[in-house]
């Protein structure tokens, strides 16, 4: 693994850290959007490593990986739409107001355990001498 891709993924472990820490204590909203941020920095590894590039965007970043993971069969179809459906969290943290414009707390907590499965599932891809020969952890 490249360093800079080993860079996104500590990242990625650290937003699942604080994640699962904002759950805790009851800050839905920040927990949902931040096991989005998670997949989004363990995407971006994927992504590093494939293609050699940085996206910055959200929407880049979600096109790049689902290009990369069509049709590789240690992604699932929950792997490939993960970024998607979690970014609706942050798209609610980040800008939505109103009555409506919250998250559940088990909502949230779905979001971490998809998105730890999602980080742990491109560990596993890019080091499986760390991580184990099964491909299929989600």
């Amino acid at each position: 693994m490249t360093p800079e891709a080993k860079l996104f993924l500590d990242k990625a472990h650290l937003h699942l850290e604080h994640s699962a820490a904002m759950l805790r204590v009851e800050l839905n909203e920040d927990a949902g959007r931040t096991a989005y941020l998670a997949g989004f920095h363990a995407a971006q590894a994927f992504i590093f490593e494939s293609v050699g590039r940085v996206f910055k965007s959200h929407r880049g970043v979600q096109t790049e990986f689902l290009r990369l993971t069509k049709d590789d069969p240690r992604f699932t179809s929950d792997h490939r739409i993960f970024l998607s459906q979690t970014y609706n969290l942050k798209a609610i943290a980040d800008y939505e107001t109103g009555p409506g414009a919250n998250v559940s707390a088990e909502r949230a907590a779905r979001a971490l355990e998809a998105g730890r499965r999602f980080v742990s599932q491109i560990a596993s891809v890019l080091s499986p001498e760390i991580h184990g020969d099964d491909k299929s952890n989600f």
